[in-house]
């Protein structure tokens, strides 16, 4: 396993247009050994479940500071249901109310993280996900 490699999918859903959070988190993912696809700005959830799909990822991670997270999450979570998917762990980053935080987790996102997050706690939390320490 000391070759492996995980691939990880970030993606912005919905309108938002300020991707300096999730460049700075690819950017942090790729210098601690791990292949990051980025989709871009304004992602359909179907585009990202497909992408995920298509390049075989191990992770989700997406940004989302639009306020419209939960019916971008709820939409995402079902499309990976559909699509036998359930198994990759989806994180998430942006503004996020601590009462939807609870949400969200319960829905079956593995991990949000709001402002101020470490880049050190984010690169752990993947890697404890995706199978390596």
């Amino acid at each position: 396993m000391a070759d492996f490699k995980p691939r990880i999918l970030l993606a912005k859903p919905g309108l938002d247009g300020h991707d300096r959070g999730v460049k700075v988190v690819a950017r942090a993912l790729r210098d601690a050994g791990m292949e990051v696809i980025y989709t871009g700005l304004r992602q359909t959830p179907e585009m990202i479940v497909e992408a995920a799909l298509q390049e075989d990822v191990d992770a989700i991670g997406m940004s989302i500071l639009s306020g419209a997270h939960m019916p971008l999450m709820t939409r995402i979570l079902e499309l990976l249901k559909e699509n036998e998917m359930l198994d990759i762990p989806v994180f998430l980053g942006g503004i996020i109310p601590n009462e939807d935080v609870t949400k969200l987790n319960e829905m079956g996102v593995a991990g949000v993280f709001g402002p101020g997050a470490s880049m050190e706690e984010i690169k752990a939390f993947v890697w404890e996900r995706v199978g390596r320490d």
